[in-house]
């Protein structure tokens, strides 16, 4: 009994040794990423080379970053370490939400000053989200999601979303690709090709259809996943919804036509998701 105990005590060091691992990491890059999107709001010039239709989403991504997501991180890292289930959850949605930003600005912004750091956020933020998932205990998922009715709609919010976004992308690439010009997404960016249709098509859309399948066949260690990808799928919402507010600022023409389609879908995931959260029955929330 003794060696059992041992054996116990062994694994809940390790497991908390993994949460500290990309909790902390967590916490300095969501640092660092607040740091540098306040530089780029503060600073002019920093994305004078951008098209219009680029500079907006830079804009809108550093506000959201510096607002939402870099906070989000931080607090649900720190309640994490204290032992909250449900914001380890969501830490991971936001901390898989940079890794996906950082993407954007390390490959596709034009090299600059704040290079180096956009190098650093993205690096500590995808160690952190690998470590963040090799850490998921598929014995106390199955503990805490008890409610089948929550993880079945969750399952399948989570792979419609991703069927919307992908047929939202096909519409433009399968086009343009049969008549041979370029997305028009690409030209209004001048880049060679949209990073977030390539993140999409490569990462988002198999890894959701592969978490929503697993969850809906009861694999208990897409649980946690499905949630993080819900508060992903939230948060990859809010920049879409801000940009028309920065077209205002700045005294351009708003595109007030995605307001409506992409809040309703916003609003349903956090529904979704709310309800998965409060049916979790964990000792510390």
């Amino acid at each position: 009994m003794n060696a059992a105990r041992s054996s116990i005590t062994a694994d809940q060091q390790r497991a908390n040794t993994g949460a500290n691992t990309w909790l902390g990491l967590s916490i300095v890059a969501a640092a660092l990423a607040f740091t540098g999107s306040a530089i780029g709001l503060a600073v002019d010039g920093l994305y004078d080379s951008l098209t219009p239709a680029f500079l907006f989403q830079a804009l809108t991504q550093d506000i959201v970053n510096a607002v939402v997501v870099a906070p989000l991180v931080v607090i649900c890292a720190v309640l994490a370490l204290r032992g909250s289930y449900r914001a380890g959850l969501l830490c991971l949605g936001a901390v898989a939400f940079t890794v996906y930003s950082y993407v954007i600005y390390t490959f596709s912004i034009p090299f600059g000053p704040l290079f180096p750091l956009w190098i650093v956020v993205f690096g500590l933020s995808l160690f952190a989200l690998i470590a963040g998932l090799t850490s998921i205990d598929p014995k106390t998922a199955a503990e805490n999601f008890t409610n089948g009715r929550a993880l079945s709609v969750s399952a399948w919010m989570l792979l419609v979303v991703a069927g919307l976004f992908g047929l939202l992308w096909l519409s433009e690439d399968v086009p343009a690709l049969l008549n041979g010009v370029r997305p028009q997404s690409v030209v209004d960016m001048a880049l060679p090709t949209n990073p977030v249709h390539i993140l999409d098509y490569a990462f988002f859309l198999p890894a959701a259809l592969w978490a929503g399948i697993g969850q809906l066949r009861l694999r208990t260690f897409t649980y946690p996943i499905t949630a993080a990808f819900l508060f992903f799928l939230l948060l990859t919402c809010l920049p879409i919804l801000t940009t028309p507010f920065v077209q205002l600022a700045l005294k351009e023409p708003a595109s007030w036509v995605v307001m409506i389609p992409i809040g309703l879908v916003a609003a349903c995931i956090a529904g979704v998701l709310s309800w998965l959260l409060v049916t979790l029955r964990t000792r510390r929330s």
